[in-house]
């Protein structure tokens, strides 16, 4: 039988068990037309790019399924009935990742970095340990900017020599 994989975003006010219950629908739909869910992840409530139907956020359920076409199509119109869904994506792949979606991989890196407020601001904190080179603070007198603003100086036969303006002017 084919294979597919299937992602479907379920509305925000509804809990994380109501979309697994609808998750468990959805395997048991499959299964009553002969496929099997390979696999089923939860990724959790997480922020939509866009607003959909005036949600913010949704519920993210991927689905590894095994099954015949027909089984798939069934999926899909359940689907587009149950108001639950706001979004669905079936595709065909050739073979089944096994282990965790990436999605679920990057979730765990995420965990594994300390936060914000336990670490200092550059390093180790102010006497020294940091990663920033100290900046040069010498003053340009000229424009009292710090000489690494400083524009680039121009040869001497393009300063312009003050004694008129800068801009040459042509007659007609």
């Amino acid at each position: 039988m084919p294979l597919y994989e299937n992602v479907f975003i379920a509305r925000q006010d509804i809990s994380g068990a109501q979309a697994d219950a609808l998750a468990d629908t959805f395997t048991q739909l499959i299964a009553d037309q002969g496929g099997e869910v390979k696999k089923r992840e939860y990724w959790g409530l997480r922020n939509l790019a866009y607003r959909i139907n005036k949600n913010r956020k949704g519920h993210y359920v991927l689905l590894n399924i095994d099954s015949p076409p027909a089984a798939i199509a069934e999926l899909e119109r359940t689907m587009r009935i149950n108001e639950d869904v706001l979004r669905y994506l079936t595709v065909r792949v050739e073979a089944l990742e096994e282990g965790p979606s990436p999605v679920m991989q990057s979730r765990g890196s995420r965990e594994d970095r300390p936060r914000r407020g336990d670490r200092e601001r550059y390093g180790e904190g102010r006497e020294g340990g940091g990663d920033r080179p100290p900046m040069d603070r010498t003053i340009d007198r000229s424009g009292d900017r710090p000489a690494g603003d400083r524009p680039a100086e121009r040869p001497a036969g393009d300063r312009p020599t003050g004694d008129g303006p800068a801009v040459e002017r042509v007659e007609a």
